[in-house]
């Protein structure tokens, strides 16, 4: 059995963040992080915008509270504001210890860090590395702990948290090389395994990003929060779904519809194109629904809008948004700077995931933790986003809190000893498991019923929502769960099976969707990124409260937790 004194898993900015954190403070910890993939490969390499601080480099008028009040505002007033204040008083403090590590942000010409624009941000607050943001600082965090000798294990793939009495006690974990199994355990767990987007059939998000940290806590009988709050990015470049920054429109980009006008306009009059991403992917699906989309041959009624760069001017595009150039490019067959991009909503964020506190704790219930076991980052709600997260308030979370939890790891397992576990047990449950999928003669491929689970979720449970739609979606993933048992595996080797991985990743991504969609049904009022045509008006008499789902097979049961207020009044939401 393997042993550390701390387990993450996860290898983007949150989980490399806490280790970091954790190696410094007690570099006599043996430590150990487990990736799916090499670390950076995960997701947080993705990430283009930036990172919000009020640094004040561009606008000295900026402070912490109106940072606080823009993230409030933005979360449809769902944000926990508690969480919100640690957020943005330490944003300032992260992105300079960041630069001291070695991340190469853009600069003035007085060579301070360069801050631009972002939707939902009263001031110019968003510090950037071109549109490559989360590789930069990605790469300097990974760099700054291998100097630590922390124990990696990438490629490694989590099948189940080991959780008893009430107690993290460590992971089953399956080796993608050579298909070994093995039982670690650890004095504290923590998941910083990121975000869902691939539940749905058009994402921003990497083939690795299935939710599996989400679903091994909802399988263990904890719950998630607030999952029926999915981000909408307004531009996913149009057909790949990739994203296209909204650092662009930061910069000045327009979005215009196949009559020519910037539709915004009518929307968000005072924001334009930088308002929040909720509200703008509403305004895109909506100008699309009513006729005023484009077909690729320039023509009214298709399915994507413009965003058009080409006022910009060739320098400015390649200076400051080079990737997005790049993708256009590569992926669409588009020159940005004399063509305008075709772009629709894709899936990006996950605002909700598993329930933590401030020092990223683990709950139980709403009073209630969990021993041994934090998140923090994409798969965790701690909330600082409430219904809605802003732009480049991601990374700012995956830094903050993932330095806050692993600050709290690092006091916390001083006086703990290692668990007590039962390999034997383990071991023989994840064989069994193994050994059942691959003999199965089923009559279904994984990527069929995958392919139909990513399309009942984006149909059932999208930008726009109904009662009668989502319970439609609900039947149909009842229906492919049955499939689920039927599926069959044709590669039976034990070097590099990624069937394996896929078979499980569906079963993770199918309990992950019916808990969206149960939530979803639930929540019978329009609130940030949840948006139900049959109950339009936000209800903060019945619902400015967290949803706490619990999953069982027999199906998902919800309670409530209240959110808390300490600033910021609920008030109409304007832009």
């Amino acid at each position: 059995m393997l042993e550390h004194d701390v387990v993450i898993v996860g290898g983007g900015l949150a989980g490399c963040r806490a280790a970091l954190e954790i190696a410094r403070l007690s570099p006599n910890l043996n430590l150990a992080l487990v990736a799916k993939t090499h670390p950076i490969r995960s997701h947080s390499v993705a990430a283009q915008g930036g990172i919000a601080a009020t640094l004040k480099n561009v606008d000295d008028q900026d402070s912490w509270e109106a940072h606080a009040f823009d993230t409030v505002k933005g979360s449809d007033y769902l944000a926990d504001q508690d969480a919100v204040a640690i957020l943005t008083q330490e944003a300032p403090d992260v992105v300079i210890d960041l630069e001291h590590l070695g991340v190469l942000f853009s600069r003035l010409e007085n060579g301070r860090i360069a801050q631009r624009a972002f939707g939902g941000h009263s001031h110019h607050r968003t510090c950037y590395a071109a549109d490559k943001t989360g590789h930069a600082i990605l790469h300097e965090l990974y760099t700054n702990i291998r100097r630590y000798g922390i124990t990696i294990y990438d490629e490694w793939y989590v099948m189940q948290l080991i959780l008893e009495e009430n107690c993290a006690k460590g992971l089953v974990m399956y080796r993608l090389l050579d298909s070994t199994v093995q039982v670690l355990r650890a004095k504290a767990v923590m998941f910083a395994t990121g975000g869902y987007g691939r539940v749905f059939n058009t994402t921003s998000n990497d083939f690795a990003s299935t939710g599996d940290g989400l679903s091994m806590t909802a399988l263990a009988g904890l719950p998630l929060e607030d999952m029926e709050f999915v981000q909408f990015h307004p531009t996913g470049l149009y057909p790949a779904g990739v994203l296209i920054s909204e650092a662009v429109r930061g910069e000045g980009a327009y979005l215009v519809n196949s009559n020519g006008d910037r539709f915004m306009a009518t929307y968000a009059p005072n924001k334009m194109e930088l308002a929040p991403r909720d509200i703008t992917s509403r305004a895109i699906t909506t100008e699309i629904r009513q006729g005023r989309g484009i077909h690729a041959d320039g023509s009214a009624g298709g399915s994507f809008v413009y965003l058009d760069l080409r006022h910009m001017g060739r320098e400015k595009i390649m200076s400051r948004v080079p990737f997005c150039w790049e993708e256009a490019q590569r992926l669409a067959g588009v020159d940005a700077v004399i063509e305008p991009i075709p772009v629709r909503p894709t899936v990006h964020y996950s605002m909700g995931g598993i329930p933590v506190n401030t020092e990223g704790q683990v709950r139980r219930s709403a009073d209630t933790f969990v021993e041994s076991f934090f998140a923090a980052g994409e798969c965790a709600c701690v909330s600082v986003h409430g219904a809605n997260r802003l732009g480049s308030n991601s990374l700012l979370e995956c830094v903050v809190y993932g330095r806050r939890t692993g600050r709290a790891i690092a006091t916390y397992v001083q006086d703990q000893s290692l668990p007590e576990v039962d390999e034997q047990h383990y071991l023989q449950s994840a064989h069994t498991q193994i050994q059942q999928l691959l003999a199965q003669s089923g009559e279904f491929r994984i990527n069929a019923i995958r392919q139909r689970v990513q399309d009942c979720l984006s149909q059932h449970c999208g930008v726009f929502r109904t009662e009668a739609v989502i319970k439609e979606g609900i039947n149909t993933l009842q229906n492919l769960k049955q499939q689920y048992e039927q599926i069959r595996l044709d590669d039976k080797d034990s070097v590099w099976n990624t069937e394996i991985i896929e078979a499980l990743e569906l079963r993770n991504l199918m309990v992950v969707g019916e808990v969206i969609m149960a939530a979803a049904l639930q929540r019978q009022e329009s609130r940030g990124a949840h948006s139900r045509e049959d109950y339009p008006v936000r209800d903060d008499e019945r619902f400015l409260q967290h949803t706490l789902a619990y999953f069982s097979p027999q199906g998902v049961t919800l309670q409530y937790m209240p959110v808390t207020l300490t600033q910021f009044e609920p008030q109409e939401r304007k832009y």
